[in-house]
């Protein structure tokens, strides 16, 4: 009869050891569960992601994530050792690559979590997780966002630049501003203004009446805002 003491050396061994509970089936259930959730998370980017800012290389390791991931959670539950040495090899890992855009994060995240849930078994839930999130991408996406304030650029001699007269304008033709900057070089004066207007031809066209400016610009951009 076989004492606590024993079983807890046997334990210990058979874990050392790598005795493995998964069958070769399971194994490969779990690795064609971790393809499949990969190829759609690299859809989901390729199809969502902003031209501006897409990485094939990017995408390709987004979708080969689950993969490998779901490989070193199968290895980890089957050898304490190998655990160990896993742990040890990923802490001294580090990525260097500048991540362009702060959504490709999520898809890092996502494709991450989606490797460790399908290697451990849970591969119905990864498949749950991969259906929220898309639609959670997507109702995000929909959502209306603020649109970013329009930049004044305006340049003059600094002799002939009423402040107070632009002031007046900017109060009668815009709904908000803001001066951002004003440099003052040689005599030149330049000046950057943040404006909300919906009346931008006419704001425009008594900037140029007279001589006070010499070059008038508003640039419209798609920086971050806040509501």
């Amino acid at each position: 009869m076989m004492s606590v003491k024993d079983v807890i050396k046997r334990g210990v061994y058979e874990s050392l050891g790598g005795g493995g509970t998964l069958t070769a089936g399971s194994i490969a259930l779990i690795l064609a569960a971790a393809c499949l959730i990969g190829i759609y998370i690299y859809t989901v980017y390729r199809l969502n992601g902003k031209s501006a800012f897409y990485s094939k290389d990017l995408n390709v390791t987004i979708g080969g994530m689950p993969l490998i991931v779901a490989a070193i959670m199968i290895a980890m539950q089957s050898n304490l050792l190998v655990s160990l040495g896993m742990v040890g090899a990923l802490s001294i890992v580090r990525f260097r690559s500048a991540v362009k855009n702060p959504l490709d994060l999520l898809y890092l995240f996502w494709a991450i979590s989606a490797g460790i849930i399908t290697g451990v078994g849970l591969w119905i839930l990864a498949f749950v997780l991969c259906v929220v999130m898309t639609v959670l991408l997507l109702l995000l996406e929909k959502a209306p966002g603020a649109k970013a304030p329009d930049l004044l650029v305006l340049q003059g001699r600094e002799e002939t630049v009423d402040y107070d007269g632009l002031e007046a304008t900017l109060q009668s033709l815009s709904r908000y501003h803001k001066e951002k900057s004003r440099t003052i070089r040689n005599g030149e004066a330049e000046l950057i203004i943040e404006i909300r207007t919906s009346q931008k031809e006419e704001l425009l066209k008594a900037l140029t009446v007279g001589k006070q400016f010499t070059s008038v610009n508003c640039i419209s951009h798609d920086g971050e805002t806040r509501v």
